[in-house]
């Protein structure tokens, strides 16, 4: 029964983490198009449980320091003397990638937590009996 919740508790680390990335991914999305924009790129640290068992947790948020696009719009509000101003270095594309990922990473690990908890309530079920 232990090994059964054990499993449930690193399917949460692995929820937990997933979530955090997914939030930082639409932040970026939704950043896209603001001036000056760095993207957030989250990363995976290993965590050494209670139990002793390993999970996951998000790392220390960094920015991206890819080169800002520059964008010529003589009109816009930011513009230089060279009619330019930085952008974002979101890349749409990479973070739909990125969203896609994790949300199935995150489907596995709650299919994972789920499958944990069928198990353990089955056991119950039969230790009633």
């Amino acid at each position: 029964m232990k090994s059964l919740l054990d499993s449930m508790t690193v399917a949460a680390t692995g929820l937990t983490a997933q979530a955090m990335r997914l939030r930082h991914v639409t932040e970026n999305i939704a950043n896209a198009d603001t001036p000056g924009y760095h993207r957030k790129t989250v990363p995976f640290e290993a965590q050494r449980l209670p139990s002793g068992l390993d999970g996951v947790k998000t790392g220390r948020v960094d920015l991206d320091q890819t080169e800002l696009a520059r964008i010529y719009d003589p009109s816009h509000p930011l513009a230089d003397g060279t009619g330019s101003y930085d952008g974002s270095n979101v890349k749409l594309v990479f973070e739909i990638a990125d969203a896609r990922e994790a949300q199935r990473s995150y489907e596995a690990n709650l299919q994972m937590f789920d499958q944990a908890r069928k198990m353990a309530s089955s056991t119950l079920d039969l230790l009633r009996r």
